[in-house]
């Protein structure tokens, strides 16, 4: 990619897509075509259709998407497998129809079968069933390599798919109903805190930035604590409890999102579709994990947020909720043999995130 390439960075304001298009502007690169989700729907086929042929991006970054943790995905399954099929197909195909010259699409991890060989490698995927929780949208995302796959073969288009381990980070969900573990568990520790502080102030601070459903930092004491109590932030004889949902012997693996920003436009930089198809009879799987190859317990994991915060509470393992899958660890051994590697350990993520959440 030249610095002045025509780049489209499709869900600019997420997770994922802000920390690619900030890692894009660090590294010189300056023509960028972006669009709120109000200004453009990916899911609407004649929109992106106009689209395409009005800006002719040269690359795309397809980071648009819609996500959420357990709870979620568990509740709004036809949404989670409509929504993502819609935007990925519309956006995919175009790139096609308009001769986009390189195209990367970001997945996840929860692609690979429940029971995959840990760590999972690239050629786990489809050996066995899907977690049940997030089936929806995995086989959306699978969907999604696989068109890009497709496309190479059919067409010669040059489609990277990327299958990035948990993220967090800047510009991360902490809605309390859909967001993914850490960044929940950054937030509900916080509210712990303030709550053992009784720091009213900083509740009715977080509340009026975030809305936890229709409360806001104007309601009552009374319905605050109500809400807080709906998610498990409890208060009884001065001492504030935590519950978390399952027995907190999971094991998962977290990567900075602004480190799996770098390594997508590494590879965007510098690997092509030809470089992954080796010496397979029959070329499949050619996608790419983007992870940490390292992991700890959810329990460990909210000890770790706990220290950070400096919350003195306790927390409370919920054994009657449902834990997910057990272990979800990323093989990223292709990535790292292509020259990327992560750096910033757990540690020091969630304290960069608590001290973004703080000053956001």
């Amino acid at each position: 990619m030249t610095k002045d390439a025509k780049i489209f960075v499709a869900g600019h304001k997420g997770l994922v897509g802000s920390a690619i298009l900030r890692n894009l502007q660090l590294k010189g690169y300056t023509n960028f075509i972006i669009r709120s989700s109000s200004e453009l729907d990916l899911r609407n086929q004649q929109a992106v259709s106009d689209f395409f042929a009005n800006e002719k991006p040269e690359y795309v970054f397809l980071a648009a998407a819609k996500v959420g943790g357990i709870v979620a995905n568990n509740t709004y399954r036809a949404e989670f497998i409509h929504d993502n099929l819609a935007i990925q197909n519309n956006v995919i195909h175009q790139s096609y129809v308009h001769d986009v010259k390189k195209l990367l699409f970001l997945g996840s991890t929860c692609i690979y079968p429940r029971d995959a060989k840990q760590p999972m490698s690239e050629q786990e995927l489809l050996t066995g069933p899907l977690e049940y929780t997030n089936e929806p949208y995995a086989i959306a995302k699978i969907a999604g390599l696989k068109m890009c796959e497709s496309y190479n073969l059919q067409y010669g288009t040059n489609y990277i798919a990327v299958m990035p381990t948990n993220l967090y980070g800047p510009n991360d969900n902490f809605d309390l109903h859909s967001s993914h573990v850490l960044p929940a568990l950054v937030r509900k520790i916080h509210l712990g805190k303030c709550l053992e502080n009784n720091d009213w102030n900083a509740i009715r601070a977080d509340f009026s930035k975030r809305p936890v459903q229709t409360t806001d930092g104007n309601a009552s004491e009374h319905d605050i604590t109500e809400k807080l109590n709906a998610f498990g932030l409890f208060q009884k004889d001065g001492r504030v409890e935590v519950e978390i949902w399952g027995s907190g012997k999971p094991l998962r693996e977290f990567l900075w999102s602004e480190e799996m920003a770098d390594a997508c436009v590494f590879i965007m930089e510098n690997i092509n579709f030809d470089d992954l198809k080796g010496d397979q009879q029959e070329i499949r799987n050619c996608h790419i994990n983007i992870g940490t190859g390292e992991e700890l317990s959810i329990r460990k994991l909210a000890e770790t947020i706990q220290s950070t915060v400096e919350f003195k509470g306790s927390l409370r393992f919920n054994t009657e909720k449902p834990d997910g899958t057990m272990r979800k660890l990323t093989d990223p051994s292709t990535l790292n043999r292509l020259g990327w590697k992560h750096t910033i350990q757990i540690e020091e993520g969630i304290k960069k995130l608590y001290e973004w959440y703080l000053s956001h």
